[in-house]
């Protein structure tokens, strides 16, 4: 069977980038996340909390802050745990994280969030949240790896 050589360019080419971007991907890995937030907000409010990031068998502590703006009022505690997926390095961690959403507790409660930063870090988050806090609001929330 006889091959172009401009076909088996183009092959070669095809199968190089596919082997790149798969190579890429493969390097992504996760770790997990562990952190308490505490949250006040009167129409805007604020939050701020710490905990660790586990990544390679390393504990890294972490920093929290945010803001929101909307629909919210009171005052609560929660504890996220969760993954963080997409990340080569403690450092992708490190970023600006949205979310709109709602919800509300009055004493304990629970939260689901997935929420993604600019670097492509995933966070899938589980919390419990004890306190009084409504909310329907559009809230930011940073994450710095120490």
């Amino acid at each position: 069977m006889n091959i172009s050589p401009r076909f088996r360019s183009v092959a070669v080419a095809v199968i190089a980038a596919a082997g790149v971007s798969f190579a890429s991907a493969a390097h992504a890995d996760s770790g997990t996340i562990r952190f308490a937030v505490y949250k006040a907000a009167f129409f805007v409010g604020g939050s701020g909390g710490e905990g660790t990031l586990t990544f390679h068998g390393r504990r890294y502590p972490i920093s929290i802050g945010g803001i929101s703006g909307g629909l919210a009022f009171g005052a609560s505690k929660t504890y996220f745990s969760g993954t963080v997926r997409h990340i080569r390095r403690a450092r992708d961690v490190t970023g600006v994280y949205g979310a709109v959403g709602g919800g509300g507790a009055v004493g304990r409660g629970a939260q689901m969030i997935v929420m993604t930063n600019d670097k492509g870090a995933q966070l899938e988050l589980t919390g419990r949240q004890v306190g009084l806090q409504v909310n329907a609001d559009i809230s930011g929330m940073s994450i710095t790896v120490k």
